[in-house]
């Protein structure tokens, strides 16, 4: 197993992106730590991984309340000695566009994607620091945080800004043996989520608030991509537990794209048109 005797915090362990990578590191080996503001999904996420044989502790914390983070930190080293790997996911969706979205949902929605992945990591980035482990930190990103999606303006900031801090950590914690990098989902195959969901007995994930003004988009997002299909969350577990691990020993400062060609292709060129 890959991670064998790691423990791993995530936060945002969701039935979908963040449930479906916390299984996956678990099932390389690691103990996991799930972090979520709704206690059903961080100790659903939890349970499933103690179901399957795994050692894992659900978690409630906002992760904008620095009190709140260095408590679930303090927890996470009480109960399993110290973290090894850090997955910033907390996220908030909503998407609405610049002449729509009030201020105070855009400060809460960059609140919980930036604030959020800079308390978790300055905090376990000490912890690993100061017991001299050499661990990996990933931060989540979305294809929205590299290409202009319209009327979705905080979402797209916030994701971008958290591949230039990346960047910058990855560089500042190299020193310390500490690995930071990221990792890029995009509109994803919502079948395992829902199946997981029903499973935890939680929601999915409904359709945020829109603009009134949202327009264009296709109504098969996978026509998109060059591949003509949509990633599932295994397939960026499979990524996290590359990046969290060995095999990953000299990279640090990168972004994994796992969006099956989405950012890659050219804008004129539509990838659903028939062959000539």
């Amino acid at each position: 197993m890959k991670l064998e005797g790691k423990v791993a915090l995530i936060t945002g362990t969701s039935p979908n992106i963040g449930g479906g990578i916390a299984l996956g590191l678990a099932a390389e080996g690691a103990r996991l730590v799930c972090v979520d503001l709704d206690g059903a999904k961080a100790n659903a996420c939890a349970a499933q991984i103690r179901q399957q044989g795994g050692e894992a502790l659900g978690l409630v914390c906002d992760v904008t309340d620095e009190a709140q983070v260095k408590g679930a930190i303090a927890q996470a080293v009480e109960a399993y000695g110290g973290i090894d790997i850090l997955v910033n996911n907390a996220v908030i969706f909503n998407t609405k566009g610049v002449l729509d979205m009030p201020v105070a949902e855009w400060r809460q929605q960059l609140d919980v994607m930036l604030t959020g992945a800079f308390l978790c990591t300055q905090n376990v980035a000490q912890v690993m620091i100061d017991q001299g482990r050499r661990g990996a930190i990933i931060n989540i990103i979305s294809t929205a945080g590299h290409q202009g999606e319209p009327w979705n303006v905080g979402y797209s900031t916030g994701k971008s800004g958290l591949l230039n801090f990346t960047r910058s950590i990855a560089m500042e914690l190299a020193e310390f043996g500490i690995r930071v990098n990221s990792l890029t989902p995009t509109a994803t195959d919502a079948s395992e989520g829902i199946a997981r969901a029903e499973q935890w007995g939680v929601p999915p994930r409904g359709q945020p608030a829109a603009s009134p003004r949202r327009r264009g988009f296709t109504g098969d997002a996978k026509l998109g991509t060059p591949m003509q299909m949509l990633p599932s969350p295994r397939h960026y577990a499979r990524a996290a537990v590359f990046l969290a691990s060995e095999d990953a020993e000299m990279i640090t400062g990168e972004d994994l794209r796992v969006d099956a060609g989405a950012v890659a292709r050219y804008w004129r060129w539509d990838p659903s048109a028939p062959p000539a």
